[in-house]
């Protein structure tokens, strides 16, 4: 696979890695065979990062990453595995002390069975903590004192993270990046460039809309965030669909579809897309089975896409998705 330097953390990584949040919770039931399986299909198609947290399944998916490499799952293979903090408690800017910090990575530390931890990001983070110097001040301590690696941020908006690339000890940026989603591409992914900082992609397929498996007919588990969270109710709606109403999103897809290189499936042809984006470092998408994996790692051989592609792309989004959400996050 491909291989990526991440941003300030030095790192190589495999062009595709593999988000954990389905291994934990808030997708339906994946049991702890399935989360291994997901687990060994992905390092054995060539993945070195996998994306996590704290707050998927209240440290379920941690303990999981933790148990498959004490039982060896990572191999020889120098695998960098990613976590974030910050969302097990009210979102309230007074909470996010050096304190806090060091209880919230010694969880994670203590969950993952590592004494330092490769990369940390603050978990969309309320909007005043970006402009703090202190949190990041407490966040060089936390390098200083060999708790974590590096640090970076996952962010809700494109604002925040031009906030947070200009801070010279953030190593990465996590930011929802898809073809329903194109507005990083304006102003982030070049200050991400020119700063050096990784830029991490998360929700590459739209919460599954960009697989081109789901219609007007599919029904979502109630413990699936595509079901309770579809207008916003549990957190930002920009994590359900990237916000993107479902019915918008569908017709959307539907002319997506036909774009899809020979040979590839419309997923593989989504994360094709982001990998083709200048400046992203990795995608992380998730699976919930075996063949998901290999399939999503599978994207990275694909031949880049063809100017005529990438425009019909942006096409569709001015057409469908820009009038909506474009200006929101």
């Amino acid at each position: 696979m491909e291989q990526r330097i991440l941003g300030r953390t030095g790192r190589s990584v495999g062009v595709v890695g593999l988000g954990a949040w389905q291994l934990g919770a808030d997708w339906g039931e994946v049991t702890d065979d399935a989360a291994f399986a997901v687990l060994r299909a992905s390092i054995g198609s060539g993945v070195t990062f996998v994306d996590t947290a704290d707050v998927y399944g209240d440290g379920r998916s941690e303990k999981l990453i933790e148990r498959f490499r004490a039982d060896g799952g990572f191999g020889s293979a120098a695998v960098t595995v990613a976590t974030k903090m910050g969302r097990r408690e009210a979102q309230d800017p007074a909470n996010f002390t050096l304190d806090s910090f060091r209880r919230w990575t010694d969880r994670s530390r203590q969950n993952l069975g590592v004494d330092t931890l490769d990369l940390v990001q603050l978990h969309c983070p309320p909007d005043p903590v970006f402009d703090s110097q202190r949190v990041f001040d407490d966040l060089d301590t936390l390098v200083a004192e060999k708790a974590i690696a590096a640090y970076g941020v996952s962010v809700e908006t494109c604002d925040q993270a031009l906030r947070a690339i200009v801070r010279p000890g953030v190593a990465s940026v996590q930011i929802i990046l898809n073809m329903l989603r194109l507005k990083p591409l304006e102003r982030v992914l070049p200050a991400a460039r020119s700063a050096g900082v990784g830029i991490i992609a998360r929700v590459p397929l739209a919460s599954g809309l960009l697989s081109g498996r789901y219609d007007e007919h599919t029904e979502f588990a109630a413990d699936d965030h595509r079901n309770y969270n579809r207008h916003g109710e549990a957190f930002d709606v920009g994590e359900t669909f990237s916000g993107v109403d479902y019915a918008t999103g569908l017709a959307a897809v539907r002319r997506l579809r036909p774009l899809t290189p020979d040979g590839a499936t419309t997923a593989q042809f989504a994360l094709r897309w982001i990998l083709d984006q200048p400046g992203v470092s990795v995608v992380i998408p998730g699976a919930r089975t075996a063949d998901q994996a290999r399939t999503n790692a599978a994207a990275a051989a694909l031949p880049p896409l063809d100017r005529s592609t990438v425009d019909a792309v942006a096409g569709i989004y001015d057409d469908l998705v820009r009038p909506a959400t474009h200006d929101r996050w």
